[in-house]
């Protein structure tokens, strides 16, 4: 595994040889799912390229976008259920191919005392995503829509490099916690204001990066 070597360079020697030796490497396709809500967690990704898209959803079916994954990134929600065995309380899903290391969960507390460069890697995960977290509330407590909907386009950009997305109104809807009719409202808006160009189930908003 070249491309691990390469991207985790930073990890102990002898625990990059372990994570070859009883890691598995798997391609998902896009929109395939890697974990699932209130499912126990067998193994872990260790992200090598692609995008993992984590989420949430209420009873009716409602999406509240936590995080992305990118490559050297771990789900640090993924490892808290891990650490106390317990059911996922996150779905995790392909945004395009993706390729990562899958690693069964036992490793984990091992390594944790074992490997100082991993229980850095890990910890640095937990404050990474508590802080996008955070990021995350105060959004949905202090932004209006039109403002939530906007900083959705351009952290897409940063994770990802892309100024376009693939998506239909009702789909945007689910991932805001709104309607339709109003994601429909604002988008046109944004068109009409020059900050985005719509097509069918398609969104270029390469003017708000």
């Amino acid at each position: 595994m070249q491309d691990f070597n390469n991207q985790y360079y930073f990890l102990e020697k002898s625990l990059q040889e372990e994570i070859q030796l009883l890691g598995t490497t798997r391609v998902f396709q896009p929109e395939e799912v890697i974990i699932r809500e209130g499912q126990f967690i067998s193994s872990f990704p260790l992200v090598l390229r692609g995008l993992i898209k984590v989420s949430r959803n209420n009873n009716e079916g409602n999406e509240l976008l936590l995080y992305y994954l990118r490559r050297n990134e771990v789900c640090a929600m993924t490892l808290t259920c891990c650490m106390t065995n317990l059911k996922s309380t996150v779905n995790a899903v392909a945004e395009e191919e993706t390729t990562v290391v899958l690693l069964p969960v036992h490793l984990l507390d091992n390594w944790m005392c074992r490997y100082p460069s991993w229980k850095t890697f890990v910890m640095q995960t937990f404050q990474n995503r508590f802080r996008v977290l955070i990021e995350t509330i105060d959004a949905v407590a202090f932004l209006n829509l039109d403002e939530r909907l906007v900083r959705y386009f351009t952290d897409r950009y940063t994770k990802t490099g892309i100024t376009t997305l693939p998506v239909t109104h009702q789909e945007l809807a689910l991932k805001l916690n709104t309607s339709r009719e109003v994601v429909s409202r604002l988008l046109k808006k944004l068109e009409n204001d020059g900050k985005i160009k719509l097509s069918r189930n398609f969104i270029d908003f390469s003017q708000l990066v």
